[in-house]
């Protein structure tokens, strides 16, 4: 899309989808839910890396309050639904804790199964000095039971090569593939590559990126949409206990789901309610599934090589 274009306005969403707002500590809310009323539990929880809604404490209580509030979210999830727990590292003093590592053996032990680690690519985030720049945090989608809600042709992606056929065997010379696409990878990096290739490659939530807020960790809706269209049917309900700012909720009600977030921070919640109404309004700036991803053509200033560093290379100082 030209970047002379404004992003698309989503259009209006039914008034008969609910959309809840809680602001207030996580657990509190859970316990007051009914047992197995969500389909699905996406969230991206605190990493205890010391952001201003955090007080940083050691990784070993930081996930002993995490697997109480994971306990009550096993409560209220139906027995057919998902877990979708989105982490990226917790860094102390220089050294890194993959937190899906840690948060692997808690889900386990509470009975749950992983059905896939899905790696989320983006191709910016915080540089570092004294290791390589992460750019990926991972996905671990855990079920309840072995029976449960897995809608693979909403989320299929254009085959590659569409016109294969079975070489041998009793198909042979029948079409191989599936009318509808293929099954996606597990690694998502979204868009353009995204849908020719089968990876996904969904943009974090940058300064210029349309959905952004004030958050400083906010998630693209992207990515909730893929989950809770492969993973819900349309009315179910869809639960975030770690809301932010919405974007889960937003993602729910876009693809005809009710939706509950939790939040103890107010000016969140408040976000979140504004957002909400301007979705309901046809209001909200979205960015759309499939935009591909921008590419500097090389003509801008940011993307020219400056001219300090030209004369380094000249010196031979570089």
């Amino acid at each position: 899309m030209p970047n002379n274009i404004k992003e698309p306005l989503f259009p209006f969403v039914s008034d008969e989808l609910i959309a809840d707002v809680i602001q207030g500590d996580a657990l509190d809310a859970l316990k007051k839910m009914e047992r197995s009323k969500f389909d699905l539990i996406i969230t991206s929880p605190p990493y205890n890396i010391g952001k201003s809604y955090e007080v940083k404490t050691s990784i070993e209580a930081y996930l002993k309050t995490q697997q109480e509030i994971i306990g009550e979210l096993i409560r209220v999830l139906s027995d057919r639904g998902s877990i979708c727990w989105q982490v990226g590292n917790y860094v102390n003093k220089g050294e890194v804790f993959p937190l899906d590592i840690y948060y692997y053996s808690i889900f386990k032990n509470l009975g749950l199964k992983l059905r896939n680690r899905i790696i989320w690519h983006f191709g910016h985030g915080l540089h570092a000095s004294k290791r390589f720049s992460g750019r990926y945090e991972t996905i671990l989608w855990f079920t309840k039971s072995d029976d449960y809600i897995f809608n693979l042709d909403s989320v299929r992606i254009p085959s590659k090569y569409p016109g294969k056929r079975h070489f041998k065997g009793p198909n042979k010379g029948k079409l191989s593939g599936n009318p509808l696409g293929k099954n996606p990878s597990d690694i998502w990096e979204v868009v353009v590559r995204d849908w020719e290739e089968g990876l996904w490659d969904i943009p974090n939530v940058k300064s210029n990126h349309p959905e952004k807020t004030g958050h400083p960790c906010q998630y693209p809706i992207e990515l909730v949409e893929r989950c809770v269209l492969a993973l819900t049917d349309e009315g179910s309900w869809v639960l975030d206990p770690f809301a932010g700012v919405g974007s889960t909720i937003i993602g729910a009600l876009k693809n005809k789901r009710n939706a509950v977030g939790i939040d103890k921070e107010k000016e969140y919640c408040a976000i979140s309610r504004s957002r909400i109404e301007k979705l309901r309004e046809g209001q909200l700036k979205i960015r759309p599934i499939g935009k591909p991803i921008h590419k500097p053509s090389g003509r801008e200033k940011v993307a020219k090589t400056p001219e300090e560093w030209r004369q380094l290379k000249l010196t031979g100082l570089e």
